[in-house]
């Protein structure tokens, strides 16, 4: 099946109308008209081939939401008509231990991202959700619940989980207490999700002037990490800390932050960070780790408990072809918090 979309033909052009075919459906398979699909910095960075590993012509998009469309024979988990919704991968080798602990994303072999991955099957490109439709294993394909907004849903897929997941592993909760580093796309929503676990949350920032974000978002405080009284008052005053920058940044005063056995959690910065001073974490047993997404079960329980709590992400909804101006802005952070694109609006053929 020929689809529209909007792709980038190498890492200097904008991103432009383009024709990809979707394959027929497997057995197991399920087809999907997308109605949104969120914009994530990683789009970017694989548009400009930042990363080095880019494969063009890039279909970017991994926060997808959408309505079933078909399924294949031994589908039974969805049906015609339902809304459901795709994240950042489409399959793996669903054999490993990872695998079988519901940690696909940790997959032993390799991850089928949802665009410019390899299908296990044929070997073929995967494109992404800034398309009209996509076809995804079953496995691999979500349940949007009832009462989620379709409209604002869809970076829960990639921003939602990759905050959610550290959240529920270093269990958050009623009587903790939880720092967030940056208040953009990934931490506006570690805040909201913080709160409706019941955490007392604080922002951490280099002023003052996001404030009043911070406390609009449910945060409890904001902690100005530029007056060196303050930080020293917030000594050992957290339990978990989830720092969302995206670039190589100074990770030194939040260290101390930490109380003993408590834990620093990188999300955001996939690179080098300055140089690590290691006598707080050695001193107060202090941890600095790593997360990114989740698995097929833990996203599921993210959106059920986004549904419950009636937790989504502020949002701006834009145009297929305004996608250009949207990566532009996202470079000058000029996005409270994220894009998502209402794919009614690219046609149903490109050109």
């Amino acid at each position: 099946m020929k689809t529209s979309s909007y792709a980038a033909q190498s890492a200097t052009s904008p991103l432009a109308p383009h024709t990809i075919e979707r394959r027929e459906l497997r057995p197991d398979d399920v087809g999907i008209e997308i109605l949104y699909c969120g914009v994530c910095h990683s789009d970017l960075h694989m548009a400009r081939n930042d990363w080095g590993r880019a494969m063009y012509p890039v279909v970017p998009g991994h926060e997808i939401i959408g309505r079933v469309t078909a399924v294949g024979p031994e589908v039974i988990r969805h049906k015609v008509g339902d809304h459901v919704a795709v994240g950042c991968f489409v399959d793996s080798c669903q054999h490993c231990d990872q695998c079988h602990q519901g940690n696909e994303h940790m997959c032993r072999e390799i991850l089928t991202e949802t665009y410019n991955g390899r299908d296990r099957l044929t070997g073929e490109t995967t494109y992404g959700g800034y398309s009209k439709h996509i076809v995804v294993k079953d496995d691999f394909v979500l349940r949007v619940p009832e009462g989620l907004d379709l409209a604002r849903a869809a970076p829960l897929l990639c921003a939602g989980i990759t905050t959610y997941s550290p959240l529920r592993t270093w269990n958050a909760g009623p009587g903790s207490r939880v720092g967030v580093v940056g208040l953009g796309g990934l931490g506006h929503m570690a805040v909201k999700l913080a709160v409706g676990m019941g955490a007392h949350v604080t922002v951490l920032s280099r002023s003052k002037a996001k404030e009043a974000d911070a406390l609009a978002l449910g945060a409890d405080r904001l902690l100005d990490t530029s007056d060196a009284g303050a930080l020293a008052g917030a000594a050992s005053g957290f339990d978990l800390i989830i720092d969302t920058v995206p670039v190589k940044h100074d990770i030194n005063p939040y260290v101390p932050l930490l109380d003993i056995d408590a834990t620093l959690v990188l999300v955001g910065q996939l690179g080098p960070l300055d140089e690590l001073f290691t006598v707080p974490a050695i001193m107060g047993r202090r941890r600095i780790a790593g997360s990114m997404i989740g698995g097929i079960p833990e996203t599921q329980e993210m959106l059920d408990f986004c549904a419950r709590q009636n937790i989504l992400p502020d949002c701006e909804m834009i145009r297929m072809d305004q996608i250009n101006e949207a990566f532009e802005r996202m470079e000058r952070s000029d996005v409270r918090y994220r894009f998502v694109i209402d794919m009614a609006s690219l046609p149903a053929r490109a050109g």
